[in-house]
Order: structure tokens, then C-alpha cells, then sequence
């Protein structure tokens, strides 16, 4: 099993960061586009390699969000409209999420199977998430998931905020 931790609440400080390992080795490079549209974050490996990307989509009634793995698209993350509660469902072949999301704290199962975990730790070096990996080759597909929720998150929180506070 494989640990990697992202900084929480990195859209909040720039569009760049990095997921580390245990050992803080940056393992991953994500890279935002600032004044872009569509809203893009680009997920490179440690060779820079891009290895995913994740596109908010333009004109849509409710925030949806795509996210490519190696050039293929792997899942959509929708807003469900709701009164009370922001609520996304997460649409992906064969993947399901369980647990409350949107608090980080949460499971990924494939066809059933647990592949991942992703829960809050605080450490010195700042609020991060620890993603438990536990099919390294669902790494990337993993990783790129909880980037994009937290850019999902982002996203209704500043859509909130400029709409007089939220709920």
C-alpha cells in the first residue's frame, strides 16, 4: 500500500502544487490554467509527463467536471440539483465512492473492489489528504479523482461566497 498526500485547499493559494510521498518526494505535479476557459488542471507525473487532466465544462446548467487518464476519459463528476446541500454524483465505469466525499473522508471501490482510500491528516507541514493507494495501477486514476473533487469543492465554495455567502 502506497500513501501520497495533497495539500488541502490548494486552488485556495495557486494554481500549481505537488502530491508527495511519505517522504514529502514530489511525486506528482499538478498545474492549473489561471484565466483559461475552459478551467483545466493538468496532472504531470515526476518526469512531466502530463498523465491526466481535468476539464470543468463550459456551458452547463450545473458544474461538471471530466477527468482524462492517459488521454482517455475516465469520469464525470456532476452537481445533482439540490435545495439544501450541494450534492455531485460520480460517474465512472465500473468506479463508486463511498463515504462523505465531500468532508474528504471517503473509499473508492472498483467493480466492488476497495482500490483507494482518501481521509484529513494534519501534519507540520500543513492540512493535506492522505490517499491510501491499494491498486498502484490505479494510482494516477486515483490521484486525478481527489484533485478533481477538491476542485469541485472549490468551485461551489467561490460560486457560494459570491452569491452572498451559501448554505
Amino acid at each position: 500500500m502506497r500513501q501520497l498526500y495533497i495539500k488541502q485547499k490548494v486552488f485556495s493559494l495557486s494554481g500549481k502544487f505537488s502530491v508527495k510521498d511519505t517522504e514529502e518526494n514530489e511525486v506528482y505535479f499538478v498545474e492549473g490554467s489561471v484565466m483559461q476557459i475552459p478551467k483545466t488542471f493538468s496532472i504531470m507525473d515526476a518526469a512531466r509527463q502530463e498523465v491526466a487532466m481535468i476539464t470543468k465544462k463550459t456551458f452547463s446548467f450545473l458544474p461538471t467536471f471530466f477527468v482524462d487518464v492517459h488521454g482517455q476519459e475516465t469520469v464525470m463528476i456532476k452537481k445533482e440539483f439540490s435545495f439544501l446541500k450541494a450534492r455531485y454524483s460520480i460517474d465512472a465505469a465500473g468506479i463508486e465512492v463511498q463515504g462523505n466525499w465531500w468532508d474528504m473522508d471517503f473509499e473508492v471501490y472498483q467493480h466492488g473492489e476497495l482500490i483507494g482510500a482518501v481521509g484529513k491528516k494534519w501534519f507540520t507541514w500543513g492540512d493535506s489528504y492522505q490517499l491510501e493507494i491499494l491498486d498502484d495501477e490505479m494510482e494516477t486514476l486515483l490521484v486525478a479523482l481527489v484533485v478533481a473533487i477538491d476542485y469541485a469543492k472549490a468551485a461551489q465554495s467561490a460560486a457560494g461566497g459570491a452569491a452572498g455567502g451559501g448554505a
